[in-house]
């Protein structure tokens, strides 16, 4: 059995984080957020997948190459162009062979694939659509099914007046080749929009299948940095990597910790990190690998790429880091701001209220305080 990913997207409502890195490669727990997603994907049997990509395909390659790292057979596709939702597994039918899982590559979902595949072939379906119930459908598309889980309309975004279930579309398919006969090649072409309505019209068996799994699109830096939270505090199905050190505390490989230093978990440390002396470390945090941690510091709620160096005295808390920065003494990182890449951060500064730090930026001492 095959699945697509759609990973073509640009991640504008994740930049500074995505400038230089894809959305679905960037960092979930100190590794990859398709590779999570790909090895989940190994362990339900299925080992051929197609990354469908437009945006940095490069970074995909360099990172997953064929896929046998992984124990998987893998397929990076360039678009020529961006096709929409549809048009790029469209571009890719020729490598379709049977029942195909379809991902969207910012969502993060312990959906079983198993419950869901059975589901489909029970009913003869054609089109299968994860469905997920959410607490204000006017921000989602809305699906209504009849009591056999048959889809019945879809409504996006609907008016408070229009709601007539709290069901939504989770952004998980699964799919028939034979369906994409209805999708015109070599255009922009939408499932929500174009494909899925037409189903509806040419009557084809199309089913919701509904699902109270974890679900989140990781598309924004509250979102990205809720998803950590989550996995951290158990709400979420996952497997930490390295070694738990103590109540809810994991290390991957080795890390220097300073006797005096106090880390209150859920914490993750990556390989090769130095932690000072005095300094507090309070979960749910992600600190990524090679990290310079200095002493009197205080992290909490944080996520933290590869490579960063915090001075002494830093205070960092509900923020996002990427790789490479340097925080300055007794500077705030706080109040969901975000730090991109190789960003060089004087003492004395106060980064706050979702403030965004694009790569390469250098402030000076005092330079920022609201």
């Amino acid at each position: 059995m095959k699945a697509v990913i759609l990973v073509g997207g640009q991640g504008t409502r994740l930049r500074p984080l995505t400038c230089r890195t894809p959305k679905p490669m960037l960092p979930l727990v100190n590794q990859p957020f398709i590779e999570w997603m790909l090895l989940r994907l190994r362990d339900y049997g299925i080992r051929e997948a197609i990354l469908a990509v437009q945006y940095l395909a490069d970074r995909f390659r360099a990172a997953l190459g064929d896929g046998s790292r992984l124990g998987m057979k893998l397929h990076i596709i360039e678009e020529p162009e961006p096709r929409g939702t549809a048009g790029a597994v469209k571009y890719v039918e020729h490598l379709l062979d049977g029942t195909t899982f379809i991902f969207n590559g910012d969502v993060m979902t312990d959906l079983d694939l198993q419950a869901m595949l059975d589901f489909h072939r029970e009913r003869g379906s054609k089109v299968t659509i994860s469905l997920t119930p959410v607490d204000d459908p006017t921000q989602f598309g809305l699906v209504e099914t009849d009591r056999d889980g048959r889809v019945r309309r879809f409504l996006e975004k609907p008016r408070l007046e229009d709601i007539t279930t709290n069901l939504v579309n989770a952004g998980t398919y699964l799919i028939e080749p034979e369906i994409f006969r209805y999708v015109p090649p070599n255009q922009f072409y939408m499932f929500e929009r174009g494909l899925f309505p037409v189903v509806l019209q040419t009557g084809d068996p199309m089913y919701g299948f509904p699902s109270r799994a974890y679900w989140t699109d990781i598309g924004k830096p509250q979102t990205y940095l809720d998803v950590h939270h989550d996995i951290l505090i158990g709400k979420v199905q996952y497997h930490f990597r390295g070694q738990q050190i103590g109540e809810r505390i994991w290390i991957e490989g080795e890390a220097e910790i300073h006797s005096s230093a106090q880390i209150v978990g859920p914490v993750v440390i990556g390989h090769g990190t130095r932690i000072g002396r005095g300094t507090r470390i309070i979960g749910p945090t992600v600190i990524g690998a090679r990290c310079e941690v200095g002493p009197e510091c205080q992290i909490e709620g944080v996520v933290m790429w590869d490579g960063n160096v915090i001075e002494e005295g830093a205070t960092l808390r509900n923020c996002v880091l990427g790789a490479g920065n340097r925080i300055g003494e007794r500077s705030h990182v706080t109040d969901g701001a975000v730090i991109s890449d190789e960003c060089q951060i004087g003492q004395d500064n106060r980064l706050e209220r979702g403030i965004r730090i694009w790569p390469g930026t250098a402030l000076g001492d005092r330079a920022i305080s609201f």
